[in-house]
């Protein structure tokens, strides 16, 4: 069952949050999902040095957003601070 293989969605999800009340769940679900498909991937046979990259890329990537959420606690929504 490829469940893992919808991890680019939740990226991508993740990513373009702009509302900051949902960013870390979405980052949480998208994270979730990452873990799954590297989980499949190691068990699966083939070359999958590609999406290997892929997800390490996009995990890096969240861990920054998360990071940079740390130093904007009280945007109450982001599309208000994009806007400006």
């Amino acid at each position: 069952m490829n469940t893992g293989r919808v991890w680019p969605q939740l990226y991508k999800t993740a990513l373009f949050e702009l509302d900051a009340n949902k960013v870390s769940d979405r980052i949480a679900a998208a994270e979730t999902a990452l873990v799954t498909c590297a989980r499949e991937l190691l068990h699966s046979a083939g070359d999958n040095i590609e999406e290997e990259q892929a997800i390490d890329d996009a995990r890096y990537a969240l861990r920054a957003l998360r990071s940079a959420l740390k130093y904007r606690p009280h945007a109450k929504n982001l599309s208000q601070d994009l806007a400006a």
